[in-house]
């Protein structure tokens, strides 16, 4: 271990790896990252306008479609861009402060994502279960408090472990073997004890995802009983269609996030450069696929991003929908 030169220093800059090991295939191995991120910034954009601009689309379950866009937005746009400069231009340095705020982002709007989906399953669990209650119960002034609930929920728990990261002296060759500010990768550059910040990232992540869960679960599974007491089977597959798109993106964040995190915490063997390949394509496969879920899945979405392409000079797609 080296001595620190200046320890706590923040004017000292991370260098950021890129992808361990297949650094001479950065530029192609880029190829597939860009065009993720240009389908999650299309694919959501999309979204976020047909929702804004389509009257019929303002009802909280589409509100909450739209808060999952943004998020995954600010997912993509934290992470990517860097990520592309690492790998087309070798720019691979990446000041304190800078590396700090990406992983605050990515923290928080992670566990945002979490209460977004609880919401959704929520929202799901009364439009099934109690539907005439609906329309009081979910307001849309509702819909805006608990979406700002989420997002002061992961501020809230995601700024003390920015301050017990930012406390610590990196006093290494603050060389990150990471194509971004990776958590665990950045503690290990730290010279001091970093147990206390370790297990308060262990506490909140199992907090957060597992009380979550439970609750989506218990969401789904009363949607689920109630489903399978209506009278015909055409009813039943009508009620579950709808919930097809929210189990859909639920399974492709959660599968991801926890394969992403463990392989970070164990290595279980596995090379260097397969560890951070799946941490960057948890943060990109998703927000391009959400957006292709919910326009497939959710005709109504659907039939919004028509209507808004359709106000583009030539196009229409009246026959084709």
């Amino acid at each position: 271990m080296s001595a620190p030169n200046q320890p706590n220093a923040t004017s000292l800059p991370f260098l950021l790896m890129g992808i361990p090991g297949l650094e001479d295939a950065h530029t192609w191995i880029s190829i597939p990252f860009c065009f993720m991120y240009i389908m999650a910034l299309l694919g959501n954009s999309t979204v976020l306008l047909a929702v804004r601009l389509d009257k019929a689309l303002h009802e909280p379950m589409y509100y909450f479609i739209s808060m999952l866009a943004a998020i995954d937005l600010i997912f993509t746009t934290a992470v990517v861009p860097k990520m592309l400069s690492v790998f087309w231009l070798g720019s691979r340095e990446i000041a304190f402060p800078a590396c700090f705020t990406q992983m605050f982002f990515i923290h928080t709007f992670t566990a945002v994502e979490s209460g977004v989906l609880l919401a959704m399953s929520f929202d799901r669990y009364v439009a099934i279960c109690n539907p005439l209650r609906y329309s009081t119960i979910l307001t849309n002034a509702r819909t805006t408090q608990i979406g700002l609930l989420s997002l002061a929920r992961g501020a809230a728990v995601m700024t003390p472990l920015m301050y017990l990261l930012t406390s610590l002296p990196y006093c290494r060759d603050r060389v990150i073997p990471h194509s971004y500010c990776e958590h665990m990768a950045v503690v290990e550059l730290a010279c001091a004890d970093p147990s206390v910040s370790d297990l308060y990232s262990v506490i909140v992540a199992t907090l957060l995802v597992g009380t979550d869960s439970v609750f989506i679960t218990f969401s789904y599974g009363m949607i689920l009983r109630s489903v399978l007491r209506l009278p015909s089977r055409g009813a039943r597959l009508k009620s579950l269609s709808t919930c097809g798109s929210h189990l859909s993106v639920i399974l492709l964040f959660y599968t991801g996030g926890l394969l992403s995190m463990y392989l970070q915490m164990f290595s279980l063997g596995l090379a260097p450069h397969t560890r951070v390949l799946v941490a960057d394509s948890y943060l990109t496969v998703p927000p391009m696929l959400n957006p292709l879920i919910y326009g497939m899945k959710v005709k109504q979405i659907r039939d919004g991003i028509f209507r808004l392409l359709e106000q583009l000079p030539g196009l229409r797609f009246s026959d084709a929908h």
